[in-house]
């Protein structure tokens, strides 16, 4: 786990000043060491948090002289022992045990097949002595990487604010991401990001660079939303969920430190911590968070995290967070983010990460279940829904419809492109129905997008990493063969109930479906309301203009009374969004 920054120049120098300024900005993500170099046609700079082979032999850059090779890598491989047998069974020597060096002895012997032979999260680049380079991400976009044209010359960072910081970014709002913005609870799909200027590399895909500035871009990953197994039967399935998810589980406690849980309570995050248990771990560490009840709305799940700790023996932590310290740490949580991110856990685990990170570098979090084995609401009315069913997950998953956005813009783009982005996505070959529509669209884009971004943005900010085992590809390639009506059983993610049954205590399994609570942003009132108030009202605000003052105004006279689709704050969604780019941008 670290940051990293890129700068490609075919024809000039490399700007190693822009490169340390990238640096900087990305120091919280490695707090454990730093590094730069640059050549003549590239440069890269580097962040540490050691987490393998904490010696200054895991340090990056990292080159192979024999190779002609350079890397800096973000993430981890899970499966780095294993590769490094097979390559030193191919004549590969090794200088270090870091998974750092396998990504440059794989390159070498595998090229661009190296991605289909990793596990784990990750994004890298790696340079050839002959100026070549390639850009990586992995499978589900865990690990993130933005870009950004500059004259002359392409750069890549972990972060979007280290971009910036390198300086040369246009940073004016994309109509069309802003569309995104409002129809997808601030989802907006790769490549493009909130800034006209800067772009991201999507999930699965591999950049080749050449030494004359020649780009080529392939996707290496793209599973199957299709039946396989036909003669399994639900019990088949449900053993097969849940020896995955164990092997999920097991690889990711692979550190040269300790691993802790995100324990919220829920059935997702109390299964990791009980196949852990069952695995034979001991002295596991948990961690939950609290806040106060507002406006009627329950502030925390410790009835069930509580249970889940005692059942297991777990060293748990727990976390409350009085009204007065949330307001305090919003300011902080807006700056960690890389693009505007509204759900409003994101300060949540702004705030547990600095707690955890007192105790753990390593965690594991539950993120990702919902959309893999589809836990959401708007997934059941898909099973019966006309057509390819667009229509129906539009009116059940969008905030709001295209005349709604438009009532909220100053100067919307034309036509609707969130629609028609939806509409290309449930236009794909590879999905059998239209729940697998909806669930590839959610697995590949909204997942990434959303709380997997809001995962690694907040953890990172404090220099912890976080491990998602429901993200692991072999784990998501189960799922999407599986059946949808045993995803949808029991209320939704049926298979994994099943799983889970006889392993997590039935009180969690069984109660109702909770989302992770932080009832100030979701009814604004006091110091909350006065923060979104003065950002939306401000000078910058009006400069920028983004959203019809009228609409504005009308939030502001009842602010608890605007709601999205999913009940969630249209006033915050707006103030969210004016208040990350008061922060991010420069000036």
């Amino acid at each position: 786990m670290c940051g990293f920054g890129v700068e490609l120049r075919p024809g000039g120098r490399v700007d190693r000043e822009a490169l340390e300024r990238m640096g900087a900005s990305l120091s919280p993500r490695g707090p454990d060491g730093q590094g730069t170099w640059t050549g003549e046609r590239a440069g890269l700079v580097h962040r540490r948090l050691a987490i393998i082979d904490l010696s200054s032999r895991g340090a990056q850059p990292m080159r192979d002289e024999a190779l002609g090779l350079r890397v800096v890598f973000n993430g981890c491989i899970y499966n780095h022992h294993e590769l490094r047998g097979e390559l030193q069974r191919l004549g590969h020597r090794f200088r270090s045990a870091s998974d750092t060096e396998v990504l440059l002895k794989g390159w070498a012997e595998w090229g661009e097949e190296l991605p289909l032979h990793l596990h784990g999260m990750f994004a890298f680049c790696l340079v050839e002595d002959s100026g070549r380079a390639v850009l990586v991400r992995d499978r589900l976009g865990i690990k993130p990487l933005y870009l950004a044209e500059a004259p002359g010359a392409l750069r890549a960072a972990s972060t979007l604010p280290a971009l910036l910081a390198a300086g040369g970014v246009d940073t004016s709002v994309d109509p069309v991401a802003l569309h995104h913005y409002l129809s997808w609870h601030s989802v907006v799909p790769a490549p493009r990001t909130i800034l006209r200027g800067v772009t991201k590399l999507p999930p699965a895909t591999l950049l080749a660079v050449e030494p004359d500035g020649r780009r080529r871009e392939h996707r290496y990953w793209d599973p199957p939303f299709e039946r396989a197994h036909a003669d399994w039967a639900p019990e088949d399935w449900r053993d097969a969920v849940r020896e995955a998810l164990r092997v999920a589980v097991r690889r990711r406690m692979v550190a040269d430190v300790p691993v802790g849980i995100l324990l919220s309570g829920g059935l997702d995050s109390s299964l990791i911590v009980a196949l852990l248990a069952h695995e034979g771990q001991r002295g596991l560490a948990t961690f939950s968070i609290g806040f106060p009840a507002t406006g009627g709305r329950s502030g925390d799940e410790f009835e069930f995290s509580d249970l889940v700790a005692e059942t297991y023996g777990t060293e748990h932590h727990k976390l409350r967070i009085p009204a007065e310290r949330l307001v305090d740490a919003l300011p902080a949580a807006v700056r960690a983010m890389s693009e505007p991110m509204v759900s409003n856990d994101c300060v949540a685990f702004y705030m547990l990460s600095e707690a955890v990170r007192k105790e753990r570098k390593v965690v594991q979090s539950g993120q990702g279940a919902d959309e893999v084995l589809g836990g959401y609401s708007w997934y059941p009315p898909l099973a019966e829904a006309p057509g390819r069913g667009l229509g129906t997950y539009a009116a059940e998953f969008f905030d709001r419809d295209d005349a709604g956005v438009r009532e909220l813009l100053s100067r919307p783009p034309e036509g609707d492109p969130s629609r028609a982005f939806a509409a290309a996505w449930f236009e794909r070959p590879g999905a059998a129905t239209a729940v697998d529509r909806a669930l590839r669209l959610d697995t590949e884009v909204m997942l990434v997008e959303d709380p997997v971004k809001r995962v690694d943005n907040m953890t990172m900010a404090h220099g912890l990493e976080a491990r998602t085992p429901f993200l692991d590809h072999e784990l998501v390639e189960l799922a999407a063969a599986c059946p949808p009506e045993l995803k949808l059983a029991d209320g939704g993610k049926g298979v994994l109930k099943a799983a889970a049954r006889g392993v997590v205590p039935d009180a969690v399994i069984d109660r109702p479906k909770g989302y992770f609570p932080v009832p100030a942003l979701t009814h604004l009132e006091g110091p909350v309301l006065e923060y979104v108030r003065d950002a939306l009202t401000s000078s910058a605000a009006r400069e920028r203009g983004l959203f019809r003052r009228e609409a504005v105004d009308a939030m502001l006279a009842a602010p608890n009374e605007h709601r999205t689709n999913l009940d969630g704050s249209s006033l915050w969604q707006l103030g969210l969004l004016e208040l990350w780019l008061q922060s991010t941008l420069p000036g």
